[in-house]
C-alpha cells in the first residue's frame, strides 16, 4: 500500500530522508509519498497517514506517539559575534538581529528561556522574548544558510546545527538560559484500527530513534 507522510522541509532534508530509505528497504512493497511543507496541513483533507510534528505537547485532536526528545539552541557564526558582540542573558537579544521562522509559533510567543530551577514538579520557570530582526523567512534551510553567512542569531534544533557547531561554523550562545526540550511525536487522526502499514512505520521510528546517537529517546 501507499503511506502519506508529512514533516517540516528541514526535518525531511536533515532526519526523515535517510530513515525513509532505511524503511523501504526493509519494506521494498510499500509506496512512501512524502510531503515536506513548513506549514501545518490538515491530516484529514490532505489524507495524510502520519506527520512528524516538534512542540511541548501534540494537538489535542490528534493521537501522538512520542518518539524522541528534542532540545535547541540559539546559534550564530563567528563573524556575526565578532562584529556584534556576544549576548550575555536573554535580554541582550533586543539589541541583536534574530532570525526569525514565520511558520514557528515563536513568531506569536516568543523564544523560550529558562528563568530559574525551582524544585518543584512542574520544572524550571520559563520567560518568554520575542525575537525581531531585519530578515524573516518560511524554509528553515534558507534561515539555516542565513545564520552560516553571519546574518544574526537563529534558534535551532540541535539536529540541524550539531555538526557544524562541531565544526565551528556555528556557535551556541547562552546555553545557560536554554528551555525545557520539545517532543518529536508521531501525529496521525483518530481512527479505530491502524492500518497495518502505519504500525510497522510507527514501530521503526520507535526503534530508529532510541538507537545511541546526539537525541534522547522518548519514554
Amino acid at each position: 500500500g501507499q503511506l502519506r507522510l508529512t514533516c517540516s522541509v528541514s526535518f525531511a532534508y536533515a532526519q526523515l530522508g535517510a530513515a525513509i530509505a532505511d524503511f523501504l528497504a526493509r519494506h521494498p512493497q510499500l509506496k512512501i509519498d512524502l510531503d515536506a511543507s513548513e506549514g501545518s496541513l490538515n491530516l484529514v483533507e490532505r489524507r495524510i497517514d502520519l506527520a512528524i510534528r516538534i512542540s511541548a505537547e501534540p494537538d489535542s485532536m490528534l493521537i501522538g506517539r512520542p518518539l524522541a526528545q528534542c532540545d535547541s539552541v540559539l546559534v550564530a557564526s563567528p563573524a556575526y559575534l565578532a562584529a556584534h558582540g556576544t549576548p550575555q542573558q536573554p535580554s541582550d537579544l533586543l539589541h541583536h538581529n534574530c532570525l526569525s521562522l514565520s511558520s514557528d509559533a515563536s513568531q506569536t510567543r516568543g523564544w523560550a528561556f529558562k528563568v530559574s530551577s525551582p524544585d518543584n514538579a512542574e520544572g524550571p520557570e520559563v520567560s518568554y522574548l520575542r525575537p525581531h530582526g531585519p530578515l524573516d523567512c518560511s524554509d528553515g534551510q534558507v534561515l539555516h544558510s542565513w545564520c552560516l553567512a553571519g546574518m544574526g542569531i537563529a534558534w535551532r534544533s540541535t539536529w540541524e546545527v550539531e555538526n557544524d557547531i562541531q565544526s565551528g561554523q556555528l556557535v551556541e550562545v547562552l546555553a545557560d538560559f536554554a528551555a525545557p526540550p520539545n517532543g518529536i511525536y508521531g501525529v496521525f487522526p483518530q481512527r479505530k484500527h491502524l492500518p497495518l502499514r502505519l504500525r510497522l512505520w510507527i514501530d521503526f521510528l520507535k526503534h530508529h530513534y532510541s538507537l545511541p546517537s546526539t537525541w534522547q529517546s522518548a519514554p
